[in-house]
């Protein structure tokens, strides 16, 4: 099947996120987890065609080269449009990979110009005159300040992007894309004749997420969070693109057992631990004993635990506590030796029988879908805006995923997840 748009994400909870929003349209959606072999079949391909990778935090020329991978599985698998995912709260310090990537794939399609709009208003993002909002604080004013990996000191996206880039970078106002696409082409068409090749875009609204992918529905390259390309399917149906046959798709028959595994410290997630802490056995893991002792007593706890009994294994922890951890081991260890032991965990877990998994951050998804060897996932429905249910077969056995982003669902997320399962 023709892949209209061929989407490359920076991390495993970015690329369901952008997943389950294009899956709401009932065209089908594949995602796949690490890139694609050379062999995989052109005619088991999907219209929206996602692959998720593991670079947001990765140095720039090993972003770049897995991000170019990507892309030629893309182009060769006959994809007419791309679009490059990254998080909706643009995680990325100075010397990220968000430009640099845009730039090696503008360069690798052509394309003269491209845009940048990670706001998601149904999730309280916005971008307004330029500055990234999460709800009503500018981003570095947010808990995204105090992030273990990309502390976000700046909402100015223009200010974060130009470090990263060689061309120019340019704003595109709210109050230009108020007045619809026709004025967005115009002003997208006034800078390019300026010299400059990477455009933020103000987003407040839904409304303006539907103006905004008219204006652009042409250019080869889109760039955002994932809720900019929820108006495309309906979009390139409307321009004789995709078939008009849509489906609802089947989800599949899943397996008992059920556990919550949670790397993440954003402060939504802090609070869902807290909630379901108190409903679940629970078992924190601290970096600090783990580099001393190793996860010997997690994996006795997890083997002492019964099938079904709700359970969480957890990370996630106060600023302070992090960066303790940090300051001992490391930043970059203090994070991998978590990842490390949540991977091997999942993999006890499924090797107990746990079939039902609730993974929490995007680091920790992707250590633990990489762990139990998932590189395909069906998608389901969501669970909340952003966080759609997926079912992977994992040693000729069904098993269901739902793989958070930090800073995304509600208090009770990791219960309603798991009973939203139970009665599909």
């Amino acid at each position: 099947m023709a892949i209209v748009l061929g989407a490359i994400a920076d991390d495993f909870t970015g690329a369901t996120d952008l997943a389950g929003l294009l899956a709401r349209s009932g065209y089908p959606v594949s995602l796949r987890f690490g890139l694609p072999s050379e062999t995989d079949a052109a005619e088991t391909t999907a219209p929206f065609e996602i692959i998720a990778l593991k670079c947001r935090t990765v140095p720039v020329d090993e972003a770049v080269a897995q991000v170019r991978a990507a892309y030629a599985w893309l182009k060769a698998a006959s994809a007419q449009r791309f679009y490059w995912k990254y998080c909706s709260t643009f995680d990325s310090t100075a010397a990220g990979n968000i430009g640099p990537v845009a730039e090696a794939l503008m360069a690798d399609i052509g394309a003269s110009q491209t845009i940048y709009c990670p706001a998601f208003p149904e999730n309280g993002r916005s971008i307004f005159m330029g500055h990234l909002f999460v709800g009503e604080q500018p981003l570095d004013e947010s808990p995204m300040k105090d992030h273990p990996l990309t502390p976000m000191r700046d909402s100015s996206l223009v200010r974060l992007l130009q470090p990263q880039v060689k061309g120019k970078v340019g704003l595109a106002n709210r109050l230009i894309v108020a007045c619809g696409a026709d004025a967005l082409k115009a002003r997208l068409a006034e800078l390019a004749s300026q010299g400059v090749a990477h455009v933020i875009v103000d987003a407040v609204a839904d409304e303006d997420l539907g103006t905004i992918a008219e204006a652009t529905l042409n250019l080869p390259l889109l760039t955002g969070g994932s809720a900019l390309a929820m108006p495309l399917p309906r979009l390139l149906a409307e321009a004789g693109q995709l078939q008009q046959d849509r489906q609802e798709a089947q989800e599949p028959a899943v397996g008992e057992g059920q556990i919550v595994l949670s790397g993440s410290c954003s402060a939504m997630t802090l609070k869902q631990v807290a909630h379901y802490a108190q409903r679940a056995a629970s078992y924190r893991l601290d970096p600090l004993e783990l580099a001393e002792r190793g996860a010997g007593e997690a994996f006795a706890w997890l083997r002492q635990r019964s099938l079904n009994e709700p359970k969480l294994i957890y990370a996630s922890a106060e600023p302070a506590s992090v960066r303790a951890a940090q300051e001992k081991l490391g930043v970059e260890r203090a994070g991998q030796i978590v990842e490390e032991a949540l991977a091997a965990l999942a993999r006890e877990a499924f090797s107990l029988g746990i079939r039902r998994f609730v993974v929490a951050g995007g680091e920790t998804s992707g250590a633990v879908a990489q762990a139990l060897g998932v590189s395909r996932v069906m998608v389901g429905r969501e669970i909340a805006p952003g966080v759609p249910w997926t079912f992977a077969t994992i040693k000729g056995e069904t098993a269901a995923l739902a793989l958070k982003s930090g800073n995304f669902g509600f208090e009770s997320f990791f219960e309603t997840a798991l009973r939203k399962l139970e009665v599909a």
